[in-house]
């Protein structure tokens, strides 16, 4: 109905449940709201038990998980909006159906953007606008739906505007820089070695020219942007070699991103000082 709502609704789990939302990021900002008990929650090394009243806001390269591992006995809703970003640096851009003026909608993207923290205490306002949310999610869909959804989202966000104006603390301008861009690349980048990864593709990731990502690379790892990308394909070729006995070797090099089994045999003796194989049983032997 709105393509920028990607998600919305509520679970209401009346005992600790045998499930829980592992790590993953959203095509969006996700805004959570516990109405009733509690249950576990993790944001990248943070870790907190969330009750009734807490509000999260991730942005879409934040890594988190709902439940410690398992989701507890609680109703949460949720709403994941699409605002145009995949990256700290880039602009947001709000759906053309928000009735903030423009004013308001610069300053609700200065609050999130300049902002990480993941856990709020919600106003009454803000836990309101979500009920009123999930009571919709809940009822036949008519030909006023899409409208009064686009409604009670502008209601939520409003509230939420009014919040963190009330709360401000000292913003960071330095969370929607380039470098912190280039930050979170390098932080994600070991979930993506099998990737085909050159540094045009490295900087176009992160809106950057090549020498931009290069020295920012380099600021931030002591090492130029190939260096780093073989150093953690190493790191990750010696783990599955010595935590996966059922890859051989070729089968290691492809999940490394590595071209070829010849071309990783060669990398990898240069490095550790043996070849791919040796190494496996010396670390068999070892353990």
């Amino acid at each position: 109905m709105l393509p920028e709502v990607r998600s919305v609704g509520w679970w209401d789990a009346p005992e600790p449940q045998s499930w829980g939302l592992g790590w993953h990021r959203n095509e969006g900002i996700e805004l959570t709201y516990v109405s009733r008990g509690k249950t576990g929650f993790a944001l990248e090394d943070r870790t907190c038990l969330l009750t009734r009243g807490d509000l999260t806001v991730t942005r879409p390269w934040q890594e988190h998980r709902v439940g410690d591992p398992e989701v507890g006995a609680c109703r949460l809703y949720w709403l994941i909006l699409d605002v145009g970003v995949r990256r700290p640096n880039q602009p947001w851009r709000w759906p053309r159906w928000l009735l903030m003026r423009e004013p308001a909608r610069r300053r609700l993207s200065e609050l999130l953007r300049h902002d990480e923290k993941a856990v709020w205490s919600a106003t009454e306002a803000v836990g309101i606008a979500f009920e009123r949310l999930g009571r919709l999610v809940g009822e036949p869909f008519d030909s006023t739906t899409d409208a009064r959804l686009a409604l009670l989202v502008n209601e939520l966000l409003v509230e939420l505007l009014r919040m963190l104006e009330a709360r401000e603390s000292s913003l960071d301008r330095s969370l929607s820089t380039s470098r912190h861009c280039v930050e979170v690349f390098l932080d994600q980048l070991p979930e993506q070695l099998d990737q085909p990864w050159t540094l045009e593709r490295m900087a176009e990731e992160c809106g950057l020219r090549r020498s931009q990502f290069a020295a920012y690379c380099r600021e931030l790892t002591n090492a130029s942007p190939h260096a780093y990308l073989r150093r953690s394909r190493l790191a990750l070729a010696r783990r599955l070699l010595r935590e996966r006995p059922d890859l051989n070797v070729t089968e290691v090099a492809y999940a490394c991103g590595f071209s070829s089994s010849q071309y990783f045999a060669t990398v990898f003796r240069a490095d550790a000082g043996v070849p791919p194989s040796l190494y496996r049983g010396a670390s068999g032997r070892a353990a």
